[in-house]
């Protein structure tokens, strides 16, 4: 390679790294605003005065609308470009969390009915302004080379993680009495200042520095148009599904939000009534698994896949979460089972064998779901041709959306029959998983080879 040309590669390379680590901060602040909400919102609805089931119902709804637009957004990015897409998200979703956080003003002036209405459209709202992702991860294969394409998805899942871990314990603190009480005498009096919308106002105000963050540094990539099409939602899904390349990769996007949803929503009654931890302690034991899916999704994912094949560490990816999920709900009886470790835990007496069992099967399952989810995307990704990766990531993340819709009430209705059978069924839905995955490995090479 001649010196100018060593010289273009370079300047390349560093224009990529720069537009990856863009996009990867507008995901993270994006994420950061919805992780803020996270810790008020069961307690906002309960603050209705309406039945719980409406927290399940408002996780569905945001989840349907995700799953309706992720592939429309997707294909929208692949045909007037990815910065459009992301920009435009990120502005609704600020509309979003601002109608949120007036929501409890409605009822109280123009009565419940209309106060639950707002809460719904927001949630749909911000639902539908959540398929930007398939955008963002589109706009990460436009520019990196498929070999460094694992490890990029990665820092874009790292970057997710991120936002789930410090999200929430911002929300804490716009939430609490100090702060309510200092925007109180700052805010006019027609904007509520309270426990549930200062949140909902942070949010609002972090969708809109990442707006501002893409306006300003996102660059929309080079990348081959395709044909200016217009298929329709149910056409794009069927023709994903018709694809041998990609039909498989749907299903196993589906199944695995399926089981991972579920297992999220549950496993804080399940710590509460197995382990008897409060709302605090189980806060602590979700920052664990999202400081661990920071590091596996954003150091682990890409070195891995480098060394052995996307297939293998999906492959990897699948069994790992298998053996997490079926374990899970029997931790206390491992942890027993465990010889005496009094020497190693004297420096911490509140680690018992029980919690280290624990530990152990929650960093399995976020092991599991890193590398699972990681590959998954880099799939998908070589699997698609060039000029529709927006809409291949659109169906994908469209049968995830699909499965947080249903995983979460139909693995409640099995915990309150049995506290185990949410976390074995989900092991069993990954079980054809493995079976795709696996096949995808025998053949060798990239989806597409076959």
């Amino acid at each position: 390679m001649s010196a100018p040309e060593a010289a273009t590669a370079t300047t390349a390379a560093r224009t990529s790294r720069r537009a990856l680590l863009t996009v990867v901060a507008v995901v993270f602040i994006d994420l950061l605003g919805f992780g803020v909400v996270i810790p008020i919102l069961p307690f906002y609805v309960r603050s209705f005065g309406v039945s719980d089931v409406y927290i399940g119902l408002l996780a569905a709804s945001y989840s349907l609308a995700q799953f309706l637009f992720a592939p429309l957004f997707g294909r929208l990015s692949d045909r007037r470009g990815r910065r459009p897409v992301i920009t435009l998200s990120l502005a609704g979703s600020a509309v979003a969390w601002i109608v949120f956080g007036f929501a409890a003003e409605v009822s109280a002036f123009f009565g419940l009915t209309a106060g639950l209405a707002a809460l719904f459209l927001s949630r749909t709202l911000a639902g539908a302004m959540g398929g930007n992702l398939a955008a963002a991860q589109a706009y990460v294969a436009d520019i990196t080379p498929p070999e460094r394409r694992a490890g990029a998805l990665g820092l874009v899942g790292a970057s997710f993680g991120l936002g789930f871990v410090f999200g929430p314990a911002i929300g804490g603190l716009f939430a609490s009495e100090p702060v309510v009480a200092a925007a109180d005498r700052l805010f006019p009096a027609f904007v509520p200042a309270t426990t549930f919308s200062l949140p909902s106002f942070a949010a609002a105000g972090l969708s809109l520095l990442s707006l501002g963050f893409a306006a300003a540094f996102l660059v929309e990539p080079e990348r081959r148009h395709g044909p200016d099409a217009r298929t329709t939602f149910v056409e794009g899904f069927a023709a994903a599904l018709r694809d041998a390349n990609l039909r498989g990769l749907v299903a196993a996007f589906f199944l695995a939000s399926v089981a991972f949803s579920g297992i999220q929503v549950m496993f804080i009654p399940y710590a509460a009534d197995v382990y008897g931890y409060d709302a605090t302690q189980t806060a602590f034991l979700l920052t664990y698994v999202g400081v661990l899916g920071v590091i596996n999704q954003g150091v682990l994912v890409g070195r891995l896949s480098r060394r052995y094949g996307e297939q293998r560490v999906a492959v990897a990816g699948a069994a790992t979460l298998l053996v997490a999920l079926a374990g899970l709900p029997f931790s206390p009886f491992v942890g027993r089972l465990l010889p005496p470790l009094s020497s190693i835990l004297a420096p911490l007496p509140f680690l018992s064998r029980e919690l280290l069992a624990l530990l152990v099967a929650l960093a399995l399952l976020s092991l599991g779901n890193g590398l699972l989810n990681v590959a998954l995307s880099t799939l998908v990704s070589t699997a698609a041709s060039a000029d529709a990766q927006g809409s291949a990531f659109g169906v994908t993340q469209g049968a995830g959306s699909l499965g947080r819709t249903v995983g979460p009430p139909a693995m409640a209705a099995l915990y309150v029959a049995a506290y185990w059978s949410p976390f074995v069924s989900g092991a069993v839905l990954v079980v054809p998983i493995v079976a795709i995955l696996a096949g995808l490995a025998r053949r060798g090479g990239s989806p597409s080879a076959g």
